[in-house]
């Protein structure tokens, strides 16, 4: 019997951080480096972060293209996941944040899985079609939300047949159910939750993780 919608308060969360995932030494260290940041609130949360390194070794993923890597833990936990002869390209603009990433990365022994490509995403994912790059197995979108729809235009070419694409913050806070907020970062991830919705390119489920995770199996 359904016993109805759990609110997910803190003490909620922290509940499913206690007994919902197996953390990491390399991983908590980057996530409390993170959190002093000012820009703390770009970091995924920890449980996405867990489920996305369950998903790929759920799936026998092999090659993960990111798009928006800011520090480097949503990279971490996916590289780690993946094994040894896995690999992780990254897409993103800042050499700042970007550096803290490449610091911990090495630490933890992952350099050798992971490839940064510093310039803007549209033009590296052209590039990668224009050059016929190898299919990826799984793609994560967590980069400027005006762009999500193009980034899931270029990554359907990039993505094998039955690869997955996680894409992230689909919930805005909420405000994407708000008929009265409009901003460009709400609407455009508005627009992209209708047009997937009805996408026939896709299978897909949203979930109410984090800050919301929609799922898309290419058809």
């Amino acid at each position: 019997m359904s016993r109805g919608h759990i609110l997910v308060t803190p003490e909620i969360g922290s509940y499913l951080e206690q007994h919902g995932m197996r953390d990491r030494p390399e991983w908590a260290t980057l996530r409390a480096i993170t959190a002093t940041h000012p820009r703390a609130n770009m970091q995924i949360n920890p449980l996405a972060g867990q489920f996305m390194a369950w998903l790929v070794g759920a799936l026998g993923v092999r090659r993960v293209l990111e798009i928006g890597t800011f520090t480097g833990y949503s990279a971490m936990v996916m590289a780690q996941a993946l094994g040894p002869d896995g690999r992780v390209v990254c897409l993103d603009v800042s050499e700042e944040f970007t550096a803290i990433a490449r610091v911990h990365w090495e630490a933890a022994g992952l350099s050798d899985r992971i490839t940064l490509h510093l310039a803007p995403a549209l033009e590296t994912l052209a590039r990668f079609r224009a050059l016929g790059e190898v299919p990826f197995d799984l793609a994560f979108i967590d980069a400027d939300k005006e762009n999500y729809a193009a980034y899931v235009d270029h990554v359907h070419a990039l993505l094998r047949p039955g690869g997955v694409v996680l894409v992230d913050n689909v919930l805005w806070s909420g405000s994407v159910a708000d008929p009265e907020v409009h901003d460009p970062e709400t609407d455009a991830l508005r627009d992209l939750n209708a047009q997937l919705a009805r996408d026939p390119r896709w299978d897909l489920v949203m979930l109410p993780i984090a800050d919301g995770l929609t799922l898309l199996r290419k058809l």
